[in-house]
């Protein structure tokens, strides 16, 4: 519009060939494990796998997806983790999403965590700033339960709920509901 008829005559300046900018070495496709197929070793990818069959062994990726039907056996290890099916063994990652039908046994480090209603976990779970660093898959074998802070003069809330006899009435067989209740005479 501004511009003069010398302009328009000469031909635009060629492009340096730049490539694309990359995506964190990350495939566009992620790798699939069906769910007939069954995998005995370590499974390693710098790219997403998704998991709907059943791994013996660790898993090592940038993205990783369980689904529902899954089971792994191992340790993973990965940015982002979605679980929808059964994990047995530690898991490091940044993000950890646990959906509503997974089934977890194994501590978790992670830097972002999530769960859903209706999620199975057990173990222990803890935040790091680097969970994929090699000295912090060293912590996460044996987290140390904390200890119990107690009184000498007076017994623990844990230590009374589970020296006291639970109750016959169902009203009063909760965690914790027989620590307030009168005692009777």
């Amino acid at each position: 519009m501004f511009s003069s008829k010398k302009d328009k005559d000469t031909p635009p300046p060629p492009q340096a060939n730049v490539p694309p900018a990359k995506r964190a070495a990350r495939s566009s496709a992620p790798s699939i494990i069906s769910a007939d197929l069954v995998v005995n070793g370590t499974l390693t990818s710098t790219g997403d796998i998704q998991i709907d069959g059943r791994v013996e062994g660790d898993v090592h990726s940038a993205g990783l997806v369980i689904g529902d039907k899954a089971y792994i056996h191992g340790e993973v290890l990965a940015e982002e983790v979605t679980i929808r099916g059964r994990v047995h063994g530690s898991i490091r990652a940044r993000k950890v999403l646990l959906c509503s039908t997974s089934h977890v046994e194994g501590n978790i480090l992670h830097e972002a965590f999530a769960v859903e209603t209706g999620a199975f976990f057990e173990g222990n779970c803890r935040h790091a700033d680097n969970p994929l660093a090699e000295d912090a898959g060293k912590k996460t074998t044996e987290f140390k339960a904390a200890p119990a802070a107690t009184s000498s003069s007076a017994p623990s809330a844990v230590s009374a709920m589970v020296s006291r006899p639970m109750a016959s009435d169902p009203s009063r067989a909760s965690i914790g509901a027989g620590l307030a209740a009168p005692a009777k005479s």
